[in-house]
């Protein structure tokens, strides 16, 4: 890709709760790790996400903790940004969707679309809850899918066999609040014409290079089966107001301005350093990548229905460049369920481990890129002491201090190349070629599989060698050795750093290497290793004991009782 700069995107959590570890692996830490990984190469990179805080959910939930709804969101919003900077995300701006430049910039971009005749009005059948007193929009009735059976189908899409759906089309609906039957009221709204865009969206899926498949194929079904126009507006009170005339009483559904505010949030950011013009020379500037970490399940709306607005406005908007979607995190076979507590909330995370970091690391390693991947306390343990402890922390620690023991903590100079020097060294370039190759894609766990076979290898070397042993008999190969090691190490930061920022920072201390001059690149060029002196080496990281798991049930009841003390009102 030949790009200058970058758009990082996550989708916009939902700011009725706390997000799971599924939320955070789906979108929000790979988008960070990603971020870092691209400003590591030297990039400019803008990172944006935000709160998404509106629509139907929130407006129950308000109404049931009799709160007003900005309240509610005034306080989740705070909480849930508090807890992303506790786990090292690296947004440039996480901004929220009642934010005024975000409600000016959505209200604009959609009348530029009724303009241009891509916004016609008409009549609709829609699902009314009696006991709720509201509208259902799409996601928030559930039936029996009328093709394949399936009984948790929604009112806008089949999860099952990908079906789109409409409300009515549903087998036995109910309200997904109440579970009660809904009545259909015939009500007008404002319709996206999503079919008079099917030639060109399927043009750009089709010729796009870097989409993986699982997005390209998806969306094409879609297309295949038939684009139909869709709703803009909602019957609910809580949101932007719509801005089509005759559309007083009706709001932007949530989904529409939410895939809006990644550009919303980048005006933002500028705005607030001066710069009120400079975002347009990120998103009109075909030398600027865009990228969006979502799960699976929003694949349409950022394959489909985002490129459609963007296409539709006008305007000379930047189309995705990568589209990154997870299958699904399961937590021990099952979904993820705040009703039935099944899973782990990101603050109660940190009240079981503290450090962020060997969340990020586990989360990574488990990230469901291919398959949808299960959680289990056992993996967890696993990863942390097995291959992070093990495999990189000792293989780190066992180096530096060997320098810092037997050579005042020079780094050694290599003399001459044996062949197993040669073969080393060669992994150690291959692999940081090979993790560019994959990060450049977002394919993020394979890219760390590649750190831990070079970190095994490195362990594999260093026994081979022995270079303990050779102090006194050959210190020309001792140095040359403990030198490799070095420049393995070096490495194996470079790749780690935007997975495990905090712990990388540390070693980067110790081995006197400054973290603002670092940048990685797929040739490595040993001229860029230039440490003369270390400092006293300190183990990175801890292995969990067995009291761990044998007490597991208590240690998180009480990291739960203590994360339910710390949350506000609005998310207990």
């Amino acid at each position: 890709m030949n790009l200058s700069k970058w758009i990082v995107t996550s989708a916009w959590p939902y700011i009725n709760t706390v997000p799971h570890l599924g939320n955070m692996i789906g979108s929000i830490l790979s988008a960070d790790v990603f971020a870092r990984y691209l400003r590591l190469r030297g990039y400019d990179v803008i990172f944006v996400s935000g709160s998404d805080e509106h629509g139907t959910v929130i407006e129950v939930e308000a109404r049931r903790k009799d709160l007003d709804p900005r309240q509610l969101t005034d306080e989740a919003h705070e909480y849930v940004s508090n807890l992303f900077r506790r786990w090292l995300i690296s947004f440039n701006n996480y901004t929220r969707t009642e934010n005024e430049v975000h409600k000016e910039y959505v209200s604009k971009l959609l009348m530029d679309i009724y303009k241009r005749g891509y916004v016609d009005v008409k009549e609709q059948l829609m699902p009314y809850c009696i006991n709720d007193r509201i509208y259902l929009p799409d996601r928030f009735i559930s039936g029996t899918c009328p093709y394949c059976g399936y009984e948790d189908a929604r009112g806008d899409q089949c999860d099952n066999c990908g079906r789109v759906l409409s409300p009515e089309e549903l087998v036995s609906p109910k309200c997904v609040f109440c579970s009660s039957r809904p009545i259909f009221k015939l009500t007008k709204h404002w319709f996206f014409r999503l079919d008079e865009l099917e030639g060109e969206l399927t043009h750009w899926l089709v010729n796009h290079k870097y989409l993986e498949d699982n997005v390209k194929n998806y969306s094409l079904s879609w297309i295949k089966i038939g684009l139909k126009p869709r709703a803009i507006t909602r019957d609910n009170k809580w949101g932007i107001k719509a801005p089509f005339p005759g559309a007083e009483d009706k709001t932007i559904y949530v989904w529409f301005e939410a895939l809006l505010g990644y550009i919303s949030a980048t005006i933002e950011y500028f705005m607030k350093s001066g710069e009120v013009n400079k975002w347009r020379e990120y998103w009109f500037n075909p030398e600027v990548g865009t990228a969006y970490f979502i799960g699976k399940d929003n694949i349409p709306f950022h394959a489909i229905i985002l490129p459609a607005m963007l296409i539709a406005s006008g305007e000379s908007y930047n189309l995705p460049t990568i589209i990154s979607a997870t299958e699904y995190l399961m937590f021990e076979g099952q979904k993820f369920s705040k009703s039935r507590r099944v899973g782990i909330w990101i603050d109660e995370a940190l009240e079981i481990i503290p450090e962020p970091d060997y969340w990020r690391f586990v989360l990574i390693r488990m990230r469901p890129e291919g398959k949808d991947t299960n959680f289990t306390w056992s993996e967890f343990v696993r990863i942390i002491n097995d291959e992070l402890n093990d495999d990189i922390g000792n293989y780190i620690h066992r180096v530096l201090t060997l320098i810092y023991r037997y050579f005042d903590g020079v780094v050694p100079k290599p003399r001459k190349f044996s062949s197993i020097d040669e073969e080393f060294l060669s992994k150690i370039k291959s692999s940081i070629y090979r993790y560019c190759e994959l990060m450049n894609l977002a394919k993020i766990k394979q890219a760390s599989e590649v750190i831990l076979e070079l970190a095994r290898s490195s362990n594999q070397y260093l026994n081979a060698k022995q270079p303990w042993a050779k102090l006194k008999t050959d210190i020309e190969d001792a140095s040359t050795t403990l030198y490799l090691g070095f420049v393995s190490i070096y490495v194996l930061a470079l790749m780690l750093y935007p997975i495990i920022p905090n712990s990388i920072e540390k070693l980067f201390k110790i081995m006197n290497v400054n973290k603002d001059n670092v940048r990685i690149a797929d040739k490595l060029d040993l001229k860029d290793i230039n440490v003369d002196v270390i400092n006293k080496p300190e183990p990175l990281f801890r292995k969990l004991d067995r009291n761990f798991i044998a007490n597991l049930n208590e240690i998180i009841t009480n990291a739960r009782q203590r994360a339910q003390l710390k949350r506000p009102n609005s998310l207990k």
